[in-house]
Order: structure tokens, then C-alpha cells, then sequence
């Protein structure tokens, strides 16, 4: 991740206004052109719009290009588009780039300034939203056409995992949840051929991780280690308290089992309050494949020890992936989750001046907020019937999610740009606190992930667009 210096002369930026004047700082426009740059952006939001309607809930979406829909199963879904990271670019074929076109039709025929003026984006996102059939609603994920490019991908020999991270940015099958999430954070092997031998292997060495460091007595650990394993005793009882399922003591003892035995393995970060959250997504789509129906009528006790032990395997080894790619998030300070933060402030700043200005002035830091986002990867901020809808798209993103959710959680605060701009400081630390997200449907967490990517083609890749 490029880290953006907000201190960048003056003369810096005027250097760089001759190749992206689009985004730099304009002249006080009257009335008439700001109404044409309004109706603009609303044509635009139009685009998203009928890609809402034409092809149920988008992923991430081309804003100036539309395909026939008859040639739909013909051809690559134009929605995806994954930031490639160093990693990336070693390892795998370069992922579908974006169309500089298209990014460039967007925002220069648009003509939009680069403050204040994209906060039409969330300011008219309602009648976007308003504007998407009830009937449609996670439509995306599970319509015939994406099932059966899901089944064909999946029913492969060999899987290729960026037609797979293409495929669930958008919305995995529930059904299709649990093989598909092993494949796309590296836990299980592309390989059909080998997949159970090396899911049987790594089961096995959990089990021996949990002899070894687990089922002893508290007089063969240290001090560290009791206090530790108090801590995520404390802790699992308050892990998503909201849903019953997990105030049962047969799960509580799973999670204190996944989160203790990662902490002992992974000694730079140990357990961080925070982590325990991040068991629950996969703890909920590896159980599906053996319970049905709603999460408030499953019980644990139904199934064997040998499948809760695969169960918590695969939890263990899915989550200790999924930190790889984020270690500094939780080790000493957490300097990971403070960077991204910081981002985060200038990227909102961008885009809505004006709320970014009225947080300013009322003295409510970013980190008073978004510390949470960043550490519980948004859990506590939604219902959590959306929350594995969310992880399609966050582990779709691989090595580069840490930089994907700085433009998820500006597109998430910005939901509710105008009624900040109403709050004092302290009004504005309760609602952000308590967010107004409880009947939210997939249909509104559809539109911060467009929204996300949108900003993100327009930002990402132009750092100097962040400069002062």
C-alpha cells in the first residue's frame, strides 16, 4: 500500500494539474454549471442504476459500459476488477483491468471537481437504492446464470481462482460458501485431486496444535498464556451477543479453542480483542454445509466431535489466511489499522469536503470511529445476516482487501453524509456508535460496495489525487 503525503507543496499539485485536472481544485462554478455538473453526476448514478435493474445487484461496476444481456453467459463479468498486489503480480496472470476509457469517460465528460462535488454520489444514492426491485434484492448471488458459472468453475480439475475471485466479488451462492472461501483464501488447493488429501492433513495437524497447546493444565503455561486465555474466555460470550446462536456454550468453547490455539501459534500479535469477531463469519458458513435452515434454530450438539473438530479446523486455518495478509493490523499499536485510518480521513476529505470539514471542526478524530471498523472488519456495524454477503466480496479481494476497505468503510460513513453535518461532536460520536444500520437489507450494502468501487477507480491509482 502506497502511503499518501498529505503534505505535498503547493507547487507539487500545481505540477500535477496538467494530467489530472479532472480531480484538482476548481473555480467557484455559477449556478447554471453546477446544475449541468449535477444532472451530469445523476446520469452516472442513472448508469449504476440500470445495471442495478438490467443485471440484479452489481459487484463492481463499469459505470459507462453496458453488455447485452442475451450475451451475459458468453462473456467475462465487466464488474470485477481486483487490485493487483506485488504478490499478485508474481504468482498469478494479471487480473481485467479496468479500461482507462471508461474511468476517464466517467469523470472527464462528467467534469467533476474534486471537492465537495462527489458527495452528490451519496446524496443521491437514495434514489439509486429507491430505484432497485424489492425482487431483486441478492438476486446477484444466486440467479441460474451466476449458479451455473459457479458450478462449471467449481467442478473443474483445476480451479482458476481469479475467474473464482471474479465470480464471488459479486455474491457467492450460500450453498457454495464453504468450498469457495477455502479455495479463495489458499486453504484448500486448486486442485480437485489433491483438495481432500491436504483438508484431512491440515485437520489433523489442528487437532495436534490443540493436544499440544490446548488441553494441558493452566501449571504447564505461563503467566502470558493464563492471562491470555482468560482474556478470550471473557471475550466469547460478548461475540456477536445479538445472535443467540452464539451465546450457546458448545460454540463459545469452539471459538475459545480457534482463538487460543491462533494466538499461541502467531506469538508477534498474540490475541487482540477483535479477532474473536472475525471467527464468526467462518465459523457460520463452515457449520452450514452440516445445519439448515435459519442460524436461530441451529445447535451444535446435533453434530459429531469429529465434524465440530473440522469445523474449528477449517475456522482456524481460514482465519490465520486471512490475518496473513494483515499482521500489522494486530501487532503492537496496531500501526496496520492506524495507516489505514489515516487514509481513510483524506479519501473522506475528498469526497465530501463538507462533512469532512464539519468533523474537523467539532474535533472528532477518525480513530474514535473507524478503529472499530478496521479491527472487527465491519461485524459490529451490521446485521449480521449480511455480514458473509460482505466477506464475498472482502476475501474476493485477496492481498489487496486492506486497501479496498479504506473506499468501503469512506462509501459505508458516507451513507450518512447529511446527517452528520446536523450532529455536534458528542451527537456524532452516539450515532456513529450506534449506527442506524438494523434493518438493513442487502440492497443497501450493495450500494457502499458500488459506491466503494467507483471512488476507488477514480482514487486508487492516483495517489497525487490525494495530495493538498
Amino acid at each position: 500500500m502506497k502511503n499518501t503525503n498529505t503534505n505535498t507543496s503547493s507547487s507539487n499539485s500545481n505540477t500535477s494539474n496538467s494530467n489530472h485536472s479532472q480531480f484538482d481544485h476548481k473555480p467557484p462554478r455559477n449556478d447554471d454549471t453546477s446544475t449541468t455538473i449535477d444532472s451530469r453526476f445523476n446520469q452516472t448514478l442513472k448508469n449504476v442504476q440500470g445495471l442495478l435493474k438490467g443485471r440484479s445487484i452489481p459487484g463492481k461496476v463499469l459505470l459507462t459500459r453496458r453488455t447485452d444481456p442475451a450475451d451475459e453467459l458468453n462473456m467475462p463479468s465487466p464488474h470485477y476488477r481486483r487490485t493487483q498486489s506485488a504478490k499478485d503480480t508474481r504468482t498469478s496472470e494479471p487480473a481485467k483491468k479496468l479500461p482507462e476509457e471508461d474511468v476517464r469517460n466517467t469523470t472527464k465528460e462528467d467534469n467533476i471537481p474534486n471537492v465537495g462535488k462527489l458527495k452528490l454520489s451519496t446524496s443521491n444514492v437514495e434514489n439509486v437504492s429507491n430505484g432497485v426491485q424489492s425482487s431483486t434484492i441478492g438476486a446477484r448471488a444466486t440467479d441460474s446464470a451466476r449458479v451455473m458459472k459457479f458450478t462449471k468453475e467449481l467442478s473443474g480439475t483445476a480451479v482458476r481462482l481469479e475467474r473464482l475471485r471474479e465470480l464471488a466479488w459479486s455474491g457467492v451462492p450460500p450453498y457454495m460458501r464453504p468450498t469457495t472461501w477455502r479455495l479463495l483464501l489458499g486453504y484448500a488447493p486448486p486442485n480437485s485431486d489433491r483438495r481432500e488429501g491436504v483438508l484431512r492433513r491440515k485437520r489433523v495437524e489442528y487437532l495436534d496444535c490443540l493436544s499440544q497447546f490446548y488441553d494441558i493444565p493452566d501449571t504447564e503455561r505461563s503467566d502470558d498464556e493464563i492471562n491470555m486465555l482468560r482474556q478470550i474466555a471473557v471475550d466469547c460470550p460478548r461475540t456477536v451477543p445479538d445472535v443467540s446462536f452464539f451465546q450457546q456454550d458448545q460454540v463459545q468453547k469452539s471459538l475459545e479453542r480457534v482463538l487460543y490455539t491462533w494466538a499461541i501459534r502467531h506469538p508477534a500479535s498474540g490475541y487482540v480483542q477483535g479477532i474473536n469477531d472475525l471467527v464468526t463469519p467462518f465459523l457460520v458458513v463452515f457449520l452450514s454445509e452440516y445445519l439448515e435452515g435459519s442460524i436461530d434454530n441451529w445447535s451444535i450438539s446435533t453434530l459429531s466431535l469429529q465434524k465440530i473438530s473440522e469445523i474449528e479446523a477449517d475456522c482456524y486455518w481460514c482465519l490465520s489466511k486471512l490475518l496473513d495478509g494483515m499482521q500489522d493490523h494486530y501487532t503492537f499499536a496496531q500501526p496496520g489499522i492506524q495507516r489505514l485510518v489515516y487514509k481513510l480521513k483524506e479519501i473522506v476529505r475528498r469526497i465530501d469536503e463538507p462533512v469532512s470539514r464539519h468533523m474537523d471542526e467539532q474535533g472528532l478524530e477518525f480513530l474514535q470511529f473507524a478503529f472499530r471498523w478496521f479491527n472487527c472488519l465491519l461485524i459490529r456495524e451490521i446485521p449480521f445476516n449480511l455480514v458473509t454477503r460482505l466477506w464475498d466480496t472482502y476475501l474476493a479481494e485477496g492481498d489487496a482487501l486492506p486497501d479496498f476497505l479504506v473506499y468501503i468503510y469512506a462509501s459505508f460513513l458516507l451513507t450518512w453524509s447529511d446527517e452528520l453535518q446536523k450532529l455536534d461532536f458528542q451527537e456524532m460520536v452516539m450515532f456513529l456508535q450506534h449506527l442506524p444500520t438494523q434493518n438493513w437489507s442487502h440492497q443497501e450494502l450493495e450500494m457502499v460496495l458500488s459506491r466503494a468501487y467507483m471512488w476507488h477507480s477514480m482514487f486508487n491509482d492516483s495517489p497525487r489525487h490525494l495530495a493538498t
